[in-house]
């Protein structure tokens, strides 16, 4: 049996009731917390800073991972601070990086584990030369900035290439996919070869949410 990774979205949580959605996290069969970074630059919207950040690692079980995703210009001056406030994965996307290798050794440094980030129109082949220097390669199903989008069908296809690639270069790298995963195309997303799941509204927004990480866990169990 597959054990693929449910990661919740925080950024889709009742931010008036934080604490209350983080211990639900905690009581779920939710692997890790993914926590989206916005600036209002590099992507339209601005989501949370550093504090809200701290609050959400003192409250969540830190048997959990928490897995960072900076949507940001200049990601490098944010790094060791990042690594203070509790990430244990922090993906920075290709586009905003300029020089892409020395920010994933800088992450590295720090003690996290590095990932990055392809928007949807960056074809994976960018990816070629530092694939085997990355611990996750995070595939844009949507357009990064907003929830609620509708899933971009061509993921599928990325998400079989950079597979291709990562097998060809016996690389040790997770395929995380965010932006419109449900019940409907989890299945396969993971057939696919993606590992990990990042479910934002689909669990949010359901009457039961623990129930619903619960079924995500079992579509893509089997």
């Amino acid at each position: 049996m597959k054990n693929t990774i449910i990661a919740p979205s925080v950024l889709a949580a009742d931010f008036a009731n934080l604490q209350r959605d983080i211990e639900m996290i905690n009581e779920s069969q939710a692997d890790w917390f993914h926590i989206d970074i916005m600036d209002g630059v590099f992507v339209p919207n601005i989501s949370f800073g550093m504090p809200v950040l701290e609050a959400i690692n003192k409250h969540r079980d830190t048997n959990k991972i928490l897995d960072v995703h900076l949507m940001i210009v200049d990601p490098d001056r944010y790094i060791k601070t990042f690594s203070e406030l509790g990430a244990d994965i922090l993906t920075v996307h290709y586009e905003a990086c300029t020089h892409l290798h020395r920010t994933i050794q800088a992450i590295k440094t720090e003690g996290m584990r590095a990932g990055v980030a392809l928007n949807p129109h960056t074809p994976v082949a960018v990816l070629e030369d530092i694939i085997q220097d990355l611990d996750l390669v995070l595939i844009m199903s949507v357009n990064p900035g907003f929830g609620g989008q509708s899933f971009i069908e061509n993921t599928y296809n990325k998400i079989l290439k950079l597979k291709a690639m990562i097998d060809a270069k016996e690389a040790q790298v997770i395929i995380e996919v965010d932006g419109g995963v449900n019940n409907k195309n989890a299945k396969a997303l993971t057939e696919a070869g993606a590992a990990a799941l990042v479910a934002g509204n689909f669990v949010f927004s359901s009457k039961n949410p623990i129930n619903t990480i619960a079924d995500l866990k079992e579509i893509t169990s089997k």
